[in-house]
């Protein structure tokens, strides 16, 4: 089953996400770029509040494997300190609809 993950970081912004995406070889219109394994699909954008992520994988464990091997050093280089909300939801269906 896919678990969905949505990350909202009061505060910051668009320029935030693309420094974060930049250091971990992610950039947009990089699809050959180094993502992670276990991810099935990433969005990015503001809301009023700030930033805020969308993502889908395989599991938690694969997210987990990501933060601790490559998103928390990017996010510390990145200069990005603010905890994100965190919500999970296991997903009982997952369409692509392109």
């Amino acid at each position: 089953m896919s678990e969905a993950l949505v990350l909202e970081f009061t505060g910051l912004g668009l320029e935030d996400y693309r420094r974060v995406n930049s250091l971990l070889g992610l950039e947009e219109g990089n699809e050959s770029g180094d993502w992670p394994a276990g991810l099935t699909l990433h969005a990015g954008g503001l809301s009023d509040d700030g930033l805020v992520v969308i993502e889908v994988w395989d599991s938690r464990e694969a997210q987990a494997t990501f933060m601790q091997e490559r998103l928390g050093a990017a996010l510390h280089e990145a200069g990005v300190t603010a905890a994100p909300r965190v919500t999970w939801a296991a997903l009982e269906r997952v369409e692509d609809l392109s």
